[in-house]
């Protein structure tokens, strides 16, 4: 039994070191998922000018007014999944709707298609604008 117990824990240590010598960025496979405030997200698009700015409101809502350089994908439409899932998984994307109804649903959706970079902004584009943050028009 005493021999079995030392060849387990050999076996055992000689696994953690293979393990620990295997060579594994985290950086680059952990996806990120946040929701921030719009401050916060104003100050990320300053910052991530290669960000994608992605409005998921109906067509009638952008519109009304967008946060600069938006694309739209509406949310409502039968064909949102196969939309988003056209996209580059791999691009940091910024998304807000309305309230952040929309885009907080819409979370888990990017999660199962496989990206690895959302930022939603907390309150959509109506927290946007009671912040003082500039809308325009498309």
């Amino acid at each position: 039994m005493k021999n079995v117990t030392k060849t387990l824990l050999v076996v055992l240590m000689l696994g953690a070191i293979a393990l620990a010598g295997c060579s594994f960025d985290s950086s680059t496979s952990e996806a990120t998922f946040e929701t921030i405030s719009p401050d916060d997200a104003a100050a990320v698009i300053a910052e991530d000018t290669d960000a994608v700015i992605l409005d998921i409101r109906t067509p009638d809502e952008f519109n009304a007014g967008i946060i600069k350089d938006a694309i739209n994908i509406d949310y409502y439409e039968t064909s949102f999944s196969d939309d988003l899932d056209a996209l580059d998984k791999d691009a940091h994307y910024v998304v807000y709707c309305n309230s952040g109804n929309r885009s907080g649903d819409a979370m888990s959706l990017f999660e199962d298609l496989g990206f690895t970079n959302i930022t939603e902004i907390d309150g959509g584009i109506q927290a946007w604008y009671n912040s003082g943050l500039p809308v325009v028009f498309p």
